[in-house]
């Protein structure tokens, strides 16, 4: 029967919790309310009109729901599905569909029985408000609505969950919870300006949007930060991992036909801000990285704001650490910056004896100390988050946490562990396993650790730069006299040398060239780059500058490195960067051999 959903259907569905094809199949119609993703699935609330139940829609079907043939609010008919209890709860129980048919596209309402003496039962709409979520269809009267208005009435919005490259016409409600600044560039075809924004629909998933040229031009004032826009007539492609700065496969394109109208009188959503958190003893894979983690933990301690002068403008801005904790035992220094350090910073230090639980989203981790954290403009600070996360961190650290001894993840680091590690014998691999896979780090860099010989040393080749003593960056010679730094904006008389050489590294499974800078460089020679050049300059019989790289071949150790792509004369090539040196510990080695032993002896 069109429009309609069949009497006591859920009734049916629990008297009949299975069927096969013997078996005789009740007609069943029902409604799909409250429509959400949850991983790759989707769940729903089946409704008879009666009576409501929890059902989960497979992975198989999520083509269906993109494509909208199964709605929100829509009719589908049950072809097969399973009754199950809910873990806990054995009282409550929910249905696994794996087959079924859409029946109706979105109604205007969730639905209400008014029972008649047919089979079937004829929708009658609620009379009393319904909240439209992003992913309803809004079927009303245009009246003399605004444009944004007339908009969202006439237009099913879609959630950006949805989206996909391969869809037409659709239009989605978000926020703009980040916004970046107009940027011009200059390549083959010419001058052009670009900006991109953050946009969160009310669910919480993010994408971002990015304009160039004429669209840049006339969207750029009419972003605001915090506003809420509906949008259509953009594009989608997958998104360039190395630039993108959301949790999304997708990054959208707006152009100069594109439609943007703000949501003014339209009811306003709050974003759910979905988290994604790392714990801190696993934060050392993503040091100096691209991607930005979110993190929670337990305030340790909150340090007064200290100023710091910024390199590239020296203008003054404000810096607070603060230092969290988890479940791991571990503990990590976090950088709040400008108003995150004035503002949230200062109401964290009113209540660190407290210990509050704090949620960040979008920190960059970095390498001081090992491993460090800090925010960026678009990071996000939450105080005592309502979530799952949040209460049991608080119950650990209130039933024992507090009284555990604690160790920074950086601790364990040296200077050998600062990129990506966590100790020199995790990741170990033969050299031929990254020479024999020309591709690895083409989409970011991975690390390794290596047991290596130094078999050759270059002597003619460029070893050292000149470099500020203040910043260690490249110094120019001035006009007059001296060096100029181009980021501490200053002249000096005197500069240091730092070490930028290759390596040859042998194994007993290949050779290749490793990139070694300044301290790992100085652990290989055993001298600074300025103590070098000294005996480079030296005259006499012996030569002490070869002496030195002679001495510092074929001798073993440990090597912490980065593997990368780079492009030199249009082809792509490893770039292989030691991140850490340490000598042979024997003793650990003889360790790692028993393990591996004993990981052969279980396989046979």
């Amino acid at each position: 029967m069109e429009n309609s959903v069949t009497q006591n259907g859920i009734a049916t569905v629990l008297s009949n919790q299975s069927l096969d094809s013997s078996s005789v199949r009740p007609e069943i119609v029902v409604q799909v309310v409250d429509l959400k993703a949850v991983g790759n699935r989707y769940t729903f609330n089946a409704n008879d009109g009666k009576m409501k139940m929890k059902a989960m829609l497979p992975a198989t079907l999520t083509s269906e729901i993109i494509s909208g043939k199964i709605q929100n609010l829509g009719l589908i008919r049950l072809l097969d599905y399973t009754v199950n209890d809910i873990p806990g709860k054995s009282e409550e129980k929910y249905m696994l569909i794996t087959k079924c048919e859409a029946v109706a596209s979105a109604l205007d309402s969730e639905i209400k029985a008014e029972i008649k003496a047919s089979t079937g039962i004829t929708l009658k709409p609620k009379q009393e408000f319904v909240a439209k979520s992003a992913s309803q269809i809004i079927n009303e009267q245009r009246g003399n609505a605004a444009p944004a208005a007339r908009m969202a009435m006439t237009r099913r919005v879609h959630p950006l969950v949805s989206l996909n490259p391969y869809q037409g016409s659709w239009t989605i409600k978000v926020r703009v919870t980040n916004k970046g600044v107009m940027r011009t560039y200059n390549n083959a075809r010419g001058e052009g300006c670009v900006f991109n924004v953050e946009l969160t629909d009310e669910e919480g998933t993010q994408i971002q949007a990015t304009m160039f040229n004429a669209a840049a031009r006339k969207f750029y004032d009419r972003f605001e930060m915090g506003k809420v826009y509906y949008i259509s007539r953009g594009s989608l492609k997958l998104a360039n991992k190395q630039f993108k700065t959301v949790q999304n496969d997708y990054e959208m394109t707006l152009n100069e036909n594109s439609e943007v109208e703000e949501a003014s009188n339209e009811e306003m959503f709050t974003p759910e801000i979905k988290f994604n958190f790392v714990p801190i003893d696993e934060l050392g894979t993503y040091v100096n990285q691209k991607d930005l983690i979110d993190v929670i933990g337990v305030v340790q301690s909150v340090s007064p704001t200290m100023s710091i002068r910024r390199k590239n403008d020296n203008e003054m801005i404000p810096k607070r650490d603060i230092t969290l904790a988890d479940e791991s035992k571990k503990t990590v220094v976090v950088s709040l910056w400008n108003d995150l350090a004035t503002g949230i910073g200062q109401e964290l230090l009113d209540m660190a004896d407290n210990h509050p639980v704090i949620a960040i989203k979008s920190l960059k981790v970095g390498d001081f100390q090992g491993v460090s954290l800090s925010t960026i403009s678009r990071s996000n600070v939450v105080i005592n988050p309502d979530s799952p996360e949040a209460k049991k961190l608080k119950s650990w650290y209130d039933a024992e946490g507090k009284e555990t001894s604690m160790s920074a993840i950086g601790s364990g680091m040296s200077s050998s562990a600062n990129n990506g590690s966590r100790s020199m014998y995790s990741d170990r691999v033969f050299l031929s396993h990254i020479t024999s896979n020309p591709s690895l780090g083409e989409e970011k860099p991975v690390f390794f650790s290596t047991r290596a010989y130094i078999s050759f040393i270059k002597p003619d080749q460029t070893m050292w730069y000149r470099a500020c003593k203040t910043c260690n960056k490249k110094v120019t010679e001035a006009m007059d006299s001296g060096y100029w730094c181009e980021g501490c904006q200053k002249k000096d008389q005197e500069c240091s040398l730092r070490y930028i050489m290759a390596v040859k590294v042998s194994d007993s499974t290949g050779e290749t060239w490793f990139s070694a800078f300044n301290d790992e460089a100085e652990k290989i020679l055993g001298c600074t780059a300025d103590e070098l050049n000294n005996l480079k300059s030296e005259e006499g019989e012996v030569n002490e500058f070869q002496t030195k790289l002679k001495e510092a071949t074929w001798s073993s150790h440990l090597f912490r490195i980065s593997v990368s792509q780079q492009e030199y004369n249009s082809e792509k090539r490893q770039r292989i960067t030691v991140r850490g040196v340490s000598p042979i510990d024997f003793a650990a080695e003889t360790r790692l051999l028993l393990l591996d032993i004993s990981k052969n002896k279980t396989s046979l």
